[in-house]
């Protein structure tokens, strides 16, 4: 008989065997046995194929079972001995001990490093990971700024990704409101996924109106030195409101909407940032002007180049 491959029966796992045609179901299950899998369901019958891994709940859930370090074919010899362990903790290094901590309401947390770090993405991508945070009122250009420095980078060869406050609502932030705790969470996002991204090598840009200083400078203290670029667009409040490009200062000043920015909830102004953008409505730049000063900074210090 000819010898084919199948996989592996009865779940369609990825498992490929070999095995003569003809060879009745039992055999297969052997083939499963033999792997050291028990068969336990089916996907006739939507069971799991596989046991879930529970600790034994008599004394010898505390012995770790050590095989014999002979080896026959393919046969070990029963354990030959039991290996107590009181704990957990036990197995752990002292080194690894020591290195633990407790994040947040997380415990017993370990950094893990990986090979791969984030000099080895810039060089591959040959740009330095950043993050560009835009900041001001709403109606001061930021998304549009955003986007204009978004494709002249692209059009550099440069890589960018763009988190807009809206955008990141719809999915990440959508359990959050606009009160002060919840604007302050809704930031604290934003800037951890900013720093991964900043970490991956990506020159990442934010379009946030992000009203609290505090806020931003928690952003800032998460990454290095110069890899957090602070971009306040000022653009005064008449001006924005003016542009008023989603209707909100209205419903706002209708009072159908509580604890708008510049309204009923402050702005504060950055005290030093990276750049400022003033922009009056006499001398109002266009969107790629803009976005060349931003860059001309990146540029000078390095960015563009791993």
């Amino acid at each position: 008989m000819n010898a084919v491959q199948s996989l592996c029966p009865p779940c369609r796992c990825r498992m490929i065997q070999n095995h003569e045609c003809g060879h009745s179901a039992t055999d297969n299950l052997g083939f499963l046995k033999f792997c050291g899998i028990n068969a336990v369901g089916s996907s006739r019958t939507g069971k799991t194929l596989f046991k879930p891994i529970m600790a034994k709940e008599n004394h010898d859930a505390s012995f770790i079972r050590r095989p014999s370090s002979k080896c026959h074919g393919h046969h070990l010899k029963k354990p030959n001995r039991l290996t107590p362990f009181s704990n957990h903790s036990a197995a752990l290094s002292d080194k690894n001990l020591s290195a633990m901590s407790n994040i947040g309401i997380s415990m017993n947390i370990l950094w893990h490093e990986c090979p791969i770090q984030k000099l080895d993405r810039q060089h591959l991508l040959q740009q330095k990971g950043c993050v560009i945070w835009l900041t001001g009122l709403s109606g001061s250009g930021k998304s549009t700024l955003a986007c204009a420095l978004s494709r002249s980078l692209h059009s550099k060869g440069k890589l960018t990704f763009i988190l807009d406050g809206d955008n990141i609502r719809h999915g990440l932030n959508r359990d959050l409101s606009f009160r002060a705790e919840d604007r302050s969470e809704n930031i604290r996002r934003i800037g951890e996924v900013a720093k991964l991204m900043a970490d991956a090598g990506v020159i990442c840009i934010t379009s946030l109106i992000s009203p609290y200083r505090k806020d931003r400078d928690a952003c800032r203290a998460l990454l290095a030195e110069g890899d957090f670029i602070e971009v306040f667009i000022d653009v005064p409040l008449d001006v924005c409101e003016a542009r008023d490009p989603k209707g909100l200062y209205k419903l706002a000043r209708a009072g159908k909407i509580k604890g708008f920015t510049g309204i009923d909830d402050p702005y504060e102004p950055p005290y030093s940032c990276e750049i400022v953008l003033q922009q009056k409505e006499s001398e109002c730049m266009s969107p790629s002007d803009t976005a060349e000063i931003v860059i001309s900074y990146l540029e000078k210090n390095g960015y563009l180049r791993a």
